[in-house]
This record gives C-alpha cells, structure tokens and sequence, in this order.
C-alpha cells in the first residue's frame, strides 16, 4: 500500500466535501426557492424517494421535516412499484434524489406518480437526466467532485443532498412560524421537548406529598413534617391556606450548631418569610433556572398561586430527574 499520511487524507476529504458544499450553497437560486414555496403550501405529504445512498438520505430527510411539523415520510422506490405507492396521493409532493438521475428504479415509478396527482420534484447532478426532464420542479446541482480517492463512492453527493434537504425543510419551517413549543409537541420524548412543555404544576408535590404546617403548630410538628415528605422544608400557612414562610433542613442544622433550645422554639421566630417562590404554570425549566441561578439559590420552593395560597413544593432534583436541563 502506498504511503501516505492518515491525517491529511482525512483532511482532504473534509476539503473536498466543503467545497462541495459551497458550491451547493452559492448555487441556490429561483429553484430552490419554487421548490420552498411548494414545499411549504402543500397540503399532504412530503414524500422522499431516492435508490441506494440517497435512498438512506431520503429517509434521514423525512425524519427532519417530520422533526419540524410536516408529515413526511420515505417510499423506497423499489417497494412503490409492488404496492407502495397507494401510500401516494394528488395532494402530495414527491421528492426524488438521484444524482445520476437514471436510476431505474427511482424512473420507473415517475410517470405513476405524475399520473397520481403528486407534484415532482426532482434533484440531480445531471440536467439532461431523465429526473429533471420528467419533473416538475427541479433542483440541478452543480458539478462536484466526490472526496472518494477513486472518484467512485458517494460522498459529496449524498452530502451536498443532505444539506439541500435540510435547507429547505428549515426554511420551510421558517416560513411557517413553527415554534419551539410546536417543536416540543413532536419531542415529547427528549429533554428539549421536557423543558419547552413540562409545568411547574406537572412535577410539583402537592397533597400529602407537600409538608404542611400551621404557626399554631409546634415546631416538633414542622420537623416530623419535613421528615415525613424528604421534601427537606415544611411550608407554613395561615388558616386560609396562605404562605406564610418556610422552614428547610438548612435553618435546622444552623440552629442545632448554635445549641439553641429548637423545641422550645415558636415557628414564628425562626421561619424564612420572603422565600423564593414559584408559580404553577411557569415551565419548569424556568423554575430550575431561577432555583440554582438566581440571587437566592435553593434547592426546593413553594408553588403558590396569585393571591400567595399555597399550590405545593417543587424540588430541583425531581425536574433534573424528569431529563429537563438548563
């Protein structure tokens, strides 16, 4: 085998796909933006096609628009001419990749999806290919060389495709005004999506979760209660349910330093009464925020609502647990 350094000829593939890539980039032109103004106002699906690597590419597309609020989903060319194109309707806009444009199996199943109804939209490296002349709509990419020292294997090409795609499945989703809370509705799963819908209300403990004491009571009372929940703090309300303050096992382990007298003690005299609070609607990516960064940091609040009545407690170790993070 010819020597050669490994590092460089990695760095020449990186090279040579860039350049690709800004090739691509510097080509966007009336097309690109046809194919975004369809893409976005079409009422169906967007269906990606594609044969052997740019088939893996479609599928990768059609899990990005998907990702961002438009149904999508991959037909394999092979399986559309045994069936699969009913999954195919008029309402639909098809996008096939083919560099070359005469893969047969991605040809074969064009005049069928024009018969269908679906618009057509193809993407290929060659202009006089049977892809871009049967199409619609077209997207021809530039000349570019593929970063596979025998000039053979996709690598470019399926790149170049790939961040197209991307391109416009972004700027379609722009175009749309799709939010991060849109977005979260189809993430419900991950830890973005926890921390752009999950509620203070949702992770909170309330109930006989929640440790509860009144001034009337001892202070006996207000340390079994904050044992009992491992909350780590008793809230304590007037008789109208009112947050009044808060005792946590910190102000505790002061006092007990001190070698104060703690059960001859009045709750009134030792309870925190402007404590950090937070409200129950607030998301609770917001609330850990404004737990562990803000002025008083605290490792659990009280949740109360606008009049001040207590709601329930939240601790900052239950939303990291729920996979939220800052």
């Amino acid at each position: 085998m010819e020597n050669f350094n490994i590092v460089e000829e990695g760095k020449k593939v990186f090279s040579i796909e860039i350049d690709s890539l800004e090739k691509v980039k510097n080509s966007l032109n009336e097309d690109f933006e046809k194919i975004v103004k369809v893409v976005s106002e079409c009422n169906g699906k967007i269906i990606f096609t594609g044969m052997g690597k740019p088939g893996h590419i479609a599928k990768k597309l059609a899990a990005t628009f998907a990702s961002l609020g438009t149904p999508s989903f991959c037909l394999h060319p092979a399986e559309a001419q045994h069936g699969d194109l009913g999954m195919v309707s008029k309402d639909d806009v098809v996008i096939a990749i083919s560099f070359s444009g005469e893969s047969e199996e991605v040809t074969r199943i064009l005049p069928n999806i024009k018969k269908i109804g679906a618009k057509l939209i193809g993407i290929s490296g060659n202009k006089n290919s049977t892809l871009i002349r049967e199409s619609e709509l077209c997207f021809v990419l530039p000349q570019i060389e593929e970063a596979c020292y025998m000039k053979l294997a996709p690598t470019s090409s399926t790149t170049v495709a790939l961040a197209l795609g991307d391109a416009i499945a972004v700027t379609c989703a722009k175009m749309k005004a799709f939010s991060k809370t849109d977005y979260a509705l189809f993430h419900p799963a991950g830890s973005l999506g926890k921390s752009l819908i999950s509620t203070v209300g949702d992770l909170m403990s309330k109930g006989k979760e929640n440790a509860i004491v009144t001034l009337n009571d001892s202070f006996e009372k207000a340390i079994e209660e904050m044992c009992r929940t491992s909350l780590g703090m008793v809230n304590v309300v007037d008789d109208s349910g009112k947050l009044i303050g808060v005792f946590t096992d910190g102000d505790l382990r002061r006092k007990l330093s001190q070698k104060v007298d703690i059960y001859n003690m009045n709750l009134k005299d030792i309870i925190i009464t402007t404590p950090v609070t937070i409200r129950k609607g607030m998301l609770a990516v917001e609330a850990l925020r404004l737990m562990i960064e803000g002025e008083k940091k605290v490792s659990v609040a009280p949740v109360i609502d606008e009049n001040g009545i207590l709601q329930g407690a939240l601790c900052a170790k239950d939303i990291i647990k729920s996979g939220i993070v800052l």
